[in-house]
Parts: C-alpha cells; structure tokens; sequence
C-alpha cells in the first residue's frame, strides 16, 4: 500500500509539472486556447526599411500588440503589414501608423495614434495614413558626403 501511495504522488507530482510547463509556454508565447484578444488591421506602407514580423506596435509607448505578415502587393507595389492588435483599443478612420527606431539603430516597431473619437467613425478598412520608415544609414552617407540640402548655386 505504501509503494502504491509513493506511485501515485510521484504521477500526481509529474503531472503538476507538465501543466505548469504548458501554461508557461502559453502563456510565453501569446497564444490562447479559445478565442483571440487581437484583431488585425492592415496598414499600408511605401517604405517599411527593415521592418519584420513579431515586431512590437505602439500606442503612447505602451505595447498593444504585435506585426503579423508582411506582404508585397503586386499591383501597388506597396508593403501590406498586418498588425495584430489588442481587441480593446479601439482605432477611427482617421488613424494613422508610422514605423519607428528604438535607440539610433535599434529595432523597428510601429506607433499608432489611434484617431479622433469625436468623430464617431470606426476604422472600417487598412490604414492608408501612414508614415514610412527613415533610412537613417542613407541620411548619414548624404551628410557625411557633403550632399545633404546644401546650397548648389554657390
């Protein structure tokens, strides 16, 4: 009977373990078992300059979710970045997104500002205001190289 006690708290001890290391894989990486906290929204950009997916999105400097997919549209040639947003933040048509640097050469992510609630209109479709990434190796050489808005009729 005592073997039988020993058996069966070391199973019930084995299975504690397992759950606890699924929830925290869970839990690490943002899925969920039943439905989901985010929606997407796509924004289109000419530009997205290094941009990738499971970069963060920004909203004031708060986290409210993350880049999905990023595709080419052949026939705009512009880049589609699908943006998996928290469900509760509510975006209007006037919303805009911009990709930004953290730091100088830091990683890339997305602001949001959301738009104007006054106005009433929920953003039905992509964002098409928006801000392109700044090719910060490109303003570097131009200045570095002399060729930085400077005065030619001199």
């Amino acid at each position: 009977m005592n073997k039988s006690k020993t058996d069966f708290t070391v199973g019930l001890f084995v299975l504690v373990g397992l759950l606890a290391i699924v929830y925290m894989a869970i839990q690490i990486g943002g899925s969920r078992f039943l439905g989901s906290d985010t929606r997407n929204v796509t924004a289109i950009f000419s530009n997205i300059g290094g941009l990738s997916s499971g970069s963060n999105i920004m909203i004031a400097g708060v986290k409210v979710g993350v880049i999905g997919p990023i595709r080419l549209n052949q026939d705009t040639l512009k880049a589609e970045v699908e943006l998996r947003i928290d469900r509760s933040i509510e975006l209007y048509d006037d919303a805009t997104a911009s990709i930004k640097t953290n730091g100088l050469i830091g990683d890339k992510f997305v602001s949001i500002y959301p738009g104007t609630p006054d106005l009433g209109l929920a953003l039905e479709g992509p964002i098409v205001d928006t801000e392109s990434a700044i090719d910060i190796e490109g303003l570097i050489s131009r200045f570095a190289f002399g060729s930085a808005t400077e005065d030619e009729s001199k």
